[in-house]
């Protein structure tokens, strides 16, 4: 199941750097998007419990534009991850996500 899991998340990497994910929009998102899917995916995808994210992801978390990133996320990347986890991470890292703020279809409570 844990390869699984890893294709899957290599799978959605490649799309989303690949711009097959996101929904179109005027330049990209100040930040390391691949660093973002390869450093912290584990720690937002669907199953599995909320765990505190790494120090490497958070570097790499703190050098992104995470609301940019959020604006860009399709229905079918929110299919894949965790909304829940994915404030938990930013928030974590040092860089929560306001109140309000849209993140796909998502509203951060």
């Amino acid at each position: 199941m844990a390869t699984c899991s890893h294709v899957l998340i290599g799978l959605t990497m490649i799309l989303i750097i690949s711009g097959e994910l996101l929904v179109p929009g005027q330049g990209t998102c100040q930040g390391d998007i691949e660093g973002l899917m390869r450093e912290c995916a584990v720690y937002v995808q669907r199953p599995g419990p909320k765990v505190n994210p790494s120090a490497a992801c958070c570097t790499v978390v703190k050098r992104s534009d995470i609301p940019c990133a959020c604006g860009r996320i399709t229905a079918s990347v929110q299919k894949m991850i965790d909304m829940n986890k994915v404030v938990l991470v930013t928030s974590f890292c040092g860089k929560p996500l306001a109140h309000g703020t849209k993140c796909g279809s998502y509203v951060v409570p």
